[in-house]
């Protein structure tokens, strides 16, 4: 049965000890991988594991963090930002490889602020790199993935990418890990989106993201790790791998009254239309 993680971060240094490892045991396990890129480095990195594999494929992009240098401090996550501005040209380069079949992450990231600046500084800078993403994979015909974060108790970033998509139109978008309400995830629908669904649902107490997965049609949903974050039950605080998304399938399963075989076959096939495989 195959499953399709389309959005891990096994370019990343959490991997560096036991990444081809990794990598194997996904595939060999029948899951179909996007690693996917944060700037520059992790991005070229991405493109790398696709060589000489079947079944890996990369996304290349700015993910908003990195557009301002600032100290990120949370449960998973202990390290300083290295400040870039989006290079189309070198982005634009890089997604020649035939394995590039997205753009991204990128999108607002709101959660956080760095001392020296204010919100209005911080949305400008993350708007001006988002739109230029978009505007590469309007101009390549790649699927964009959208990273969105909100300030605690909000939906600000959510609103401000949701008037950036209707004005900017790209071809084909999801919103990774989705961690909004049902209303929420209708406006992105009606735009035509995808909603990215990962371990999160899976340990949410609130029953926000069970609402999700019963009302949303499979149809429209993907399935993804984030790894090595957000490891589910029952791995739960340890560090996440490709292979659990096996997981994020059965809880979906579960909502939705589905067989675990419909849910990975119909969330692959929504995720190779997504990314043209």
């Amino acid at each position: 049965m195959k499953l399709y993680d389309t959005h891990a971060h096994v370019n990343l240094a959490a991997f560096k000890e036991d990444r081809e490892e990794i990598i194997t045991q996904a595939l060999q396990a029948g899951v179909i991988i996007n690693n996917v890129g944060t700037q520059k480095d992790t991005s070229k990195k991405a493109v790398d594991l696709t060589k000489g594999r079947e079944n890996v494929y990369a996304v290349i992009g700015l993910h908003p963090v990195h557009t301002i240098s600032q100290e990120i401090d949370e449960e998973e996550s202990h390290f300083i930002s290295r400040e870039e501005h989006f290079d189309y040209e070198y982005y634009k380069a890089l997604a020649g490889d035939p394995k590039v079949v997205g753009i991204g992450e990128c999108g607002l990231d709101y959660y956080r602020l760095p001392e020296d600046k204010t919100l209005e500084e911080v949305k400008t800078t993350q708007k001006q790199a988002f739109l230029e993403q978009i505007r590469l994979a309007k101009e390549l015909d790649k699927a964009l993935v959208i990273h969105c974060r909100t300030q605690n108790g909000s939906v600000d970033a959510y609103e401000d990418i949701l008037e950036l998509l209707k004005t900017e139109k790209p071809p084909r978008f999801e919103i990774h890990s989705f961690t909004s309400n049902w209303d929420m995830a209708q406006r992105f629908l009606e735009l035509g989106g995808y909603i990215g669904l990962n371990g999160i649902i899976t340990f949410d107490k609130s029953g926000v993201l069970k609402e999700v997965i019963k009302n949303c049609p499979l149809e429209r949903i993907v399935l993804e790790t984030d790894a090595p974050y957000l490891a589910p039950p029952p791995y739960r605080g340890k560090r996440n791998q490709p292979e659990y998304v096996q997981y994020v399938a059965q809880y979906i399963a579960e909502v939705k009254g589905l067989s675990f075989e419909e849910v990975c076959e119909k969330t692959t096939l929504n995720a190779k239309t997504l990314f043209k495989i």
